[in-house]
């Protein structure tokens, strides 16, 4: 380490919900700067706020539905962009697992975002080069069960 850099590398922190019913996954269709892209529900963390809680925001704001979290199933880093470490962007992804009941038809979804739809692994694993990520489908590979969430609103 050069003492005299005082770059100071910062990943993004992102959060991500993996949500499973009837041996099918919510995801959301979203349009992006290389086409419409599928993803998991996701986002930026907002400042002072707990990654658990931006998870909920996330996927409420993506899909209408409301995200109650079980357990954070995994922390990703994903390098995009630039040859080395300083060119790149680097995102550290916080996914968790839960649970979610119907959506609210009256909400409309985030600028950018389709539509909200339920898909197999089958059918993911069928199409990667619509996923906007390597984590749009590596997330349910996670061994379960998953670390438990303390209470959504605790920092």
């Amino acid at each position: 380490m050069n003492l005299n850099d005082t770059h100071v590398w910062t990943p993004r922190a992102t959060v991500a919900a993996v949500i499973e019913r009837d041996g099918k996954f919510l995801m959301v269709e979203e349009d992006t700067a290389d086409g419409v892209r599928l993803n998991q529900p996701a986002g930026h963390l907002e400042p002072g706020e707990s990654l658990a809680a931006a998870a909920i925001r996330e996927t409420l704001e993506e899909t209408a539905h409301v995200l109650q979290p079980i357990g954070l199933l995994g922390t990703y880093l994903w390098r995009t962009g630039g040859d080395t470490a300083r060119t790149g962007t680097t995102y550290l992804r916080f996914a968790f697992v839960g649970t979610v009941g119907e959506p609210d038809r009256s909400r409309e979804l985030d600028v950018g975002i389709r539509r909200a739809l339920w898909m197999t692994a089958d059918a993911l694993r069928a199409c990667p080069a619509l996923h906007r990520s390597p984590w749009s489908c590596s997330a349910w590979t996670t061994t379960w069960p998953v670390a438990p969430v303390a209470e959504a609103g605790s920092r």
